[in-house]
């Protein structure tokens, strides 16, 4: 886990010759806010949502509010250079989050659509703190704080701006909530089971077979896990990759950031989902029944996190 971004160097080459371009941070802390949000899909991975949104009796007002690509709702906070205070902000931000998900799902409804509101979960907040550096005592905080949080460090090279993902955490997830009051519910409603569950009761062969595609995608090293309700997400900065967990059908359901138009897609093993709804993220899905399987994904595997 890193902690800022003093040995990220650019070259131009020129002639052959390696010319390092010098680095720099906005002049404005502004404009690095408005450049993120313009481009928040695309940087980031996060739809836009709202800017210098005010938090009532919370007495502030939060950058950036977005929702990821796995319908978890996002607190965005900047610092032009180093980072602070943008930790200790964010967390207070996320007690208004947490008291005014009807707002927030206003919000998605408005700018989204109703269909959007559907995706939203919130078993797991997500705070993102940008800044140009991150101390070491601020990454070493985030396992102790106990909530979602990645500290991303950006850099100005020109024209190009780079993203760094020194340090993230996945939190602990809050148990699964209903959407609507229990009082409007219809008498035996239960509330979904987890990806965790399906996968703690699946076959022993099946919970192999996880662990070993598991191994897979970690072994990318900067590639981290995160348990969302439905599926498993893998992800950078960026998801590249989510499994599900379906223990009747003895498979694992891998959606993969891989254009279907470039795969000789077979049958029974992988199939083009775009424009399809669907659980999990990548326009690809491939089944994994066995480790024949696995091993057959591979090279797809590789393209979908060389993508992210």
């Amino acid at each position: 886990m890193g902690a800022g971004v003093s040995d990220l160097k650019a070259f131009r080459i020129r002639d052959g010759r390696a010319v390092e371009m010098a680095g720099s941070s906005v002049a404005l802390e502004r404009q690095l806010q408005s450049l993120i949000e313009a481009n928040m899909e695309a940087m980031l991975g996060i739809r836009f949502l709202a800017s210098e949104y005010p938090t009532g009796r919370h007495r502030g007002r939060i950058d950036s509010l977005g929702l990821d690509e796995t319908g978890t709702p996002v607190i965005i906070e900047y610092k032009r250079t180093r980072d602070k205070e943008v930790i200790t902000q964010a967390l207070s931000y996320l007690a208004w989050l947490e008291d005014s998900h009807a707002e927030f799902e206003g919000l998605v409804r408005d700018r989204l659509g109703a269909d959007a509101v559907e995706t939203v979960d919130w078993t797991n907040p997500r705070l993102v703190c940008v800044a140009g550096s991150f101390t070491s005592h601020s990454a070493v905080a985030l396992e102790v704080i106990g909530r979602r949080i990645d500290l991303m460090a950006y850099r100005m090279f020109e024209d190009v701006v780079t993203l760094q993902l020194v340090a993230s955490v996945g939190g602990q997830a809050a148990p699964v909530r209903r959407r609507v009051s229990a009082a409007s519910e219809p008498a035996g409603t239960t509330v979904p089971k987890s990806v965790q569950q399906y996968l703690d009761e699946a076959p022993q062969d099946l919970q192999d077979l996880f662990a070993d595609l598991d191994a897979v995608l970690l072994a990318y090293g900067d590639v981290r896990r995160e348990a969302q309700v439905h599926y498993f997400a893998y992800r950078r900065i960026k998801n590249v990759a989510t499994v599900r967990v379906q223990p009747r059908n003895r498979v694992l359901v891998l959606n993969l950031k891989v254009d279907p138009r470039t795969v000789q897609l077979a049958e029974g093993f992988s199939r083009d989902v775009s424009g399809l709804g669907r659980l999990g993220t990548g326009d690809l899905e491939v089944r994994i029944r066995s480790h024949e399987d696995l091993e057959r994904a591979g090279e797809l595997i590789r393209q979908s996190i060389d993508a992210g």
